[in-house]
């Protein structure tokens, strides 16, 4: 492994808050992991893993760079033999993940449309002796998954309700557009960021006017923008639950003339999102997780197939959960974070 190659790996999971779940009780255990070169390193094993990666299109921003740190991190590594398929929807998705499970493969990397949807055919590979290594989506049941990958999206929540209500001093209307109804993600940012409004602004000072789904689509995000603008007259900011869904968003505003009036938040940490944050004016802030955590699971599953684990584990394991933490990006810190963007 190159001295280059060996401190990015221990630089990106350094920075993972790994929880270890035990068998029986839900005690958690939060400690933060560095992983050795013989852990993460390129050279062979001897034998060849095969790992097959299900994820929705790369069409969008955030899923693009998934998909793209997934296959650098396997390229890493001279013996893992890496395949990257891309689904539509839940349903291509599962019976994708039906031919997957055919081939017979070593692991299965899987950030699922929608975790419920998927769950079935997740325990079925799981019985087949496939472990699946899960991404951001859960899965809704334990056995779906042998290790599974997250970003904080409840803190995400607390990190976007904290900064508005610091910057409306817990006064005013916000509205909530949401990404894909029903999924962890969206559940989890929405519920963190309720529950942080009503726990520092308690006299109800901050009102969630509106709240709807924009799918994670900036051409959704318009509409469903241009609607609420219709209907709500004052509206003193916006949280929105992606950056690149946020982009439209932040056109339904300006062409409404109504971007003096409000400011907006996004998720994500798109390329777009940071120029906007560094010039100042309507776009104020977004809230991060790297999307290297696709880079994490395929080197979880390597680990796995081979029977290996973390080296400062005792004894080396592969912990069931880890959880990468979210950031607040602003104006006064966008330049520490610019390097991470993704278009």
């Amino acid at each position: 492994m190159s001295r280059k190659r060996l401190l990015g790996s221990i630089a990106l999971l350094s920075l993972l808050a790994i929880g270890v779940t035990a068998c029986g009780d839900t005690k958690t255990v939060t400690k933060t992991v560095t992983v050795n070169s013989t852990d993460v390193g390129g050279g062979g094993t001897g034998k060849t893993v095969s790992i097959i990666a299900s994820v929705p299109p790369t069409d969008h921003g955030w899923l693009g760079a998934i998909s793209k740190d997934a296959k650098a991190a396997a390229a890493q590594h001279s013996d893992v033999k890496f395949e990257l398929l891309q689904a539509a929807d839940s349903d291509s998705q599962a019976q994708q993940i039906e031919q997957a499970i055919a081939k017979k493969p070593d692991a299965l990397v899987v950030l699922p449309q929608d975790g419920a949807a998927l769950t079935p055919v997740a325990q079925k590979a799981e019985r087949a002796g496939i472990p699946v290594i899960n991404i951001d989506r859960l899965f809704t049941a334990p056995d779906a998954a042998t290790a599974t990958v997250l970003g904080d999206n409840y803190q995400i929540g607390v990190l976007a309700a904290n900064y508005i209500s610091d910057q409306l001093k817990c006064k005013g209307n916000v509205v909530e557009i949401q990404g894909l109804a029903g999924i962890s993600v969206t559940t989890d940012r929405s519920k963190g960021f309720s529950d942080t409004l009503k726990k520092k602004c308690p006299a109800g000072g901050i009102k969630i006017v509106a709240k709807q789904p924009g799918d994670f689509n900036p051409d959704k995000g318009l509409t469903v923008m241009e609607n609420i603008l219709q209907a709500q007259k004052k509206i003193d900011a916006v949280y929105t639950h992606d950056d690149d869904m946020a982009q439209g968003v932040v056109q339904a505003i300006r062409n409404a003339n109504r971007a003096d009036e409000m400011f907006l938040t996004g998720v994500g940490g798109s390329s777009d999102a940071m120029k906007q944050i560094e010039e100042g004016g309507l776009y104020r802030a977004t809230f991060l997780y790297n999307p290297n955590m696709a880079g994490t699971a395929v080197n979880m599953a390597r680990l796995i197939a081979l029977g290996q684990g973390f080296g400062e584990l005792v004894p080396p394991e592969v912990p069931r959960q880890v959880i990468v933490p979210a950031a607040v990006v602003t104006k006064d810190n966008v330049a520490q974070y610019e390097k991470y963007a993704f278009n």
